[in-house]
């Protein structure tokens, strides 16, 4: 079984690895019944710590499972994210930088300066190779401002690849010339498309969606206990899900959880529908209010193509200069 995680939550760390342990031994005592294995090798720890526990020492304490300790990490992967104790994205977006720079040579040996593939084709490779690199699972995490600078160098050297210029031309062009929008713009669009798949995806299927606030607009009133909730008590005292109707203060007076303030997103997008579609309806159980697939379908495509023309107008509107012949290539 791959990319499983148990979590836990008590007073002291110490609580935490008992609990844990306990969890394992019973999971691994159904588990032959079940035809599942574990690989206790593979096993990583890592200590979430609240705000007010940032400034304490980090715990070292070890878990023994099987007769094998693991110390605890700085860091730890699950489903393609990098997660530090303090939730910071820098240590994730690092990793995706670096590995971007180790393949840069690589797939620029396919078009030399001055020769190899013409533009349309390394504007082809920016977009489905170069880019999904450093941007890899940017839907849910915002790089900070130090990050974003880092990833607009490198996109920078992408840009002048795509469009073979030299290395003096002024960078304010080379986003039109080239056909790709800057870093910042492109994380903005990933992380609305995200929130749009999210907040139309079947509530039974996804458990992002079923844990939606229950005034969100939805075909299906399925919804998840939360049964999480004591994970987050200390957090802060402010932590609270956010009502659909209710806007997202500027600046905020609140945290919100994380997929209300996803769907959130969505609002400038889908504020002329009573109801949001639902994608792939036809893997859930019939719905006697559920609209007809291709209906829902054209609905869907028709907000990709809103969230798309937006990425063109915020595009537009950081060089005016380059007016209504703008286009974005795929």
């Amino acid at each position: 079984m791959h990319n499983f995680a148990l979590t836990v939550a008590s007073l002291s760390y110490r609580g935490n690895i008992g609990r844990l342990q306990d969890l394992f031994n019973k999971l691994e005592r159904k588990a032959p019944r079940l035809g599942v294995s574990f690989s206790v090798a593979k096993t990583e720890l890592i200590h979430w710590r609240t705000p007010s526990q940032r400034h304490s020492p980090k715990c070292v304490a070890p878990i023994q499972i099987k007769g094998e300790l693991f110390h605890p990490g700085n860091s730890v992967r699950w489903l393609g994210y990098w997660f530090t104790p303090a939730l910071d994205p820098a240590a994730h977006f690092s990793r995706r930088l670096a590995l971007a720079q180790g393949a840069f040579p690589l797939i620029g040996r396919l078009s030399p300066p001055g020769a190899g593939l013409p533009p349309y084709l390394c504007h082809r490779l920016a977009t489905s190779l170069r880019a999904p690199i450093p941007l890899y699972r940017a839907d849910l995490f915002t790089p900070s401002v130090g990050t974003t600078t880092r990833l607009d160098t490198f996109w920078r050297k992408v840009q002048k690849w795509t469009t073979n210029y030299f290395s003096t031309t002024p960078t304010r062009i080379l986003s039109v010339e080239s056909c790709l929008p800057p870093v910042s713009l492109l994380i903005t669009h990933q992380q609305r498309l995200a929130a749009l798949r999210v907040v139309c995806s079947p509530p039974s299927l996804n458990p992002a969606t079923a844990r939606l606030h229950p005034s969100f607009p939805s075909l299906s009133v399925h919804r998840v206990p939360d049964f999480s909730r004591a994970l987050t008590r200390g957090l802060t005292s402010v932590y609270l899900s956010l009502h659909w109707k209710t806007p997202r203060p500027v600046p905020p007076l609140r945290n919100q959880l994380p997929v209300d303030a996803v769907a959130h997103r969505t609002i400038p997008f889908t504020r002329r529908l009573s109801r949001k579609p639902m994608i792939h309806s036809h893997l859930v159980c019939p719905i006697p209010t559920l609209l007809p697939q291709s209906l829902m379908d054209s609905t869907y495509s028709a907000l990709k193509r809103m969230v798309r023309e937006r990425l063109l107008m915020e595009w537009a509107s950081l060089f005016p200069t380059m007016g209504t012949t703008c286009t974005l290539r795929r």
